[in-house]
């Protein structure tokens, strides 16, 4: 059976000034002068003032208009009148009113704690910031999902379950799996390589853990892990993956979702603008701008948050930062004959100082030197043998990446902590709700 009713964005685009509309939603804001009750409502498109007069309705229908709550759910019916006073410039004079549910009366209030807005998430959802947020990091990743099938990546599924560590084993979550310990998965990085070989360019979209105890405005304990992995991919392909892929996203978020970038503050045209090339520094050459700016760091030390946001001040676009020292980063990645100190890698730092979005390097094909850098790092071979194998057996130059959604989301919204980059964050202090 066909919905009859409306969706509130729709009836504001026709502004088909006299037709009759039926809508459902939440009451947005209320309030009564007497004969007349002014109810705002909302659905997943936006808001829209609902005139219900006493005269025009029946009396039951009014005493519930007038009794209803924010956030109680109702339906209703009316006809479209222009009013420059109302949201969207329109509001529906209602001919009938009715109230699905009453709410109690709503617990979030103006000027609430953030540790009382995030014990009480499940409501603060509801909040017309937080589904703009929603509905941008959607076209984030069908932004991401577009340009990879454009590109001929396959979407792949590797399991959250796992055995080793790819990012270190101190921020991993153990658990026993039927007597072994298991552990749940800090990056899908390995899995995809091993696909590769058969389908050349892949990509995955998994949950992630890292058992970090940091508390930054860019960390979560559980967050969403975009990866890609290419065959016949060097360091410096990987860079033009990653920001043709960057660029992709922010143009779908700019041409779809202008409406809400606007309720967060952010121009839609801003987004437009980020196209590759990206600048792409040295870590060395990162340093020595960084010690320009008052910093003391040695060559060798890792750049944190402040680090990061110095060296992006000034850019309004993402920037490459390559060939870290091999110390900061993990085992697996590519030497780099330009300087043995170094590997081939890349991290993308987003502009105007929200750090690192992408992590990214070319990966060591040489079995013997994995093995070397395992020994002298302590790592133990049983849990790796079946990576190692893939250097056995046919393999191939191939580099891949990982982009944090949330960090990504957060850049894009322009948002002060990245717990606002998804419905119910997970950090080190809080699992609830």
């Amino acid at each position: 059976m066909p919905d009859s009713h409306t969706h509130i964005q729709e009836i504001l685009t026709s502004g088909r000034e006299g037709a009759t509309y039926s809508i459902r939603g939440w009451i947005y804001r209320t309030r009564s002068s007497g004969s007349i009750v002014f109810s705002v409502i909302r659905d997943q498109t936006g808001i829209i003032q609902c005139t219900i007069k006493k005269s025009d309705v029946p009396a039951e229908e009014f005493s519930g208009a007038q009794k209803a709550l924010i956030e109680s759910s109702v339906e209703c019916t009316g006809e479209l009148k222009r009013d420059e006073r109302a949201p969207g410039g329109f509001e529906l004079r209602v001919l009938n009113y009715r109230v699905v549910s009453f709410a109690d009366p709503f617990p979030i209030t103006a000027n609430q704690s953030e540790p009382f807005l995030l014990d009480n998430r499940h409501l603060w959802i509801r909040s017309r910031e937080q589904t703009a947020v929603m509905k941008i990091k959607e076209s984030v990743l069908q932004g991401a999902r577009e340009w990879f099938r454009a590109n001929a990546f396959f979407e792949v599924t590797p399991p959250i379950l796992t055995t080793n560590a790819c990012e270190g084993g101190t921020t991993l979550f153990s658990l026993k799996y039927f007597g072994q310990e298991a552990y749940l998965s800090q990056s899908a990085q390995m899995y995809l390589e091993a696909m590769t070989v058969s389908l050349e360019k892949v990509f995955a979209l998994t949950p992630s853990f890292r058992a970090e105890k940091s508390r930054t405005p860019r960390h979560l304990t559980e967050y969403w892990h975009m990866e890609a992995e290419e065959a016949w991919v060097d360091n410096a392909g990987n860079m033009k993956i990653q920001e043709e892929l960057v660029s992709a996203i922010a143009s779908a978020v700019a041409s779809r979702r202008k409406q809400e970038l606007e309720i967060l503050g952010r121009s839609a045209g801003e987004l437009k603008a980020i196209e590759p090339p990206f600048e792409r520094i040295t870590y060395t050459r990162a340093v020595e701008i960084l010690n320009g700016k008052g910093k003391e760091l040695e060559w060798g030390d890792d750049l944190g948050t402040e680090e990061e946001r110095l060296l992006t001040e000034e850019f309004e676009k993402p920037l490459f930062v390559t060939s870290y020292p091999k110390q900061l980063k993990a085992f697996y990645m590519k030497d780099n004959e330009e300087d043995t100190r170094t590997y081939k890698c890349a991290d993308m730092l987003a502009p105007e100082g929200f750090g690192e979005i992408i992590g990214g390097s070319e990966r060591e094909t040489d079995y013997d030197k994995l093995v070397q850098r395992m020994n002298e790092q302590n790592i133990s071979m049983e849990p790796y043998r079946w990576y190692l194998d893939l250097r056995k057996y046919g393999s191939v130059t191939h580099s891949g990446f990982g982009m944090g959604i949330e960090r990504v989301v957060r850049w894009l919204c322009r948002l002060e902590h990245i717990r606002d980059a998804t419905p119910f964050p997970r950090t080190p202090s809080r699992i609830y709700p």
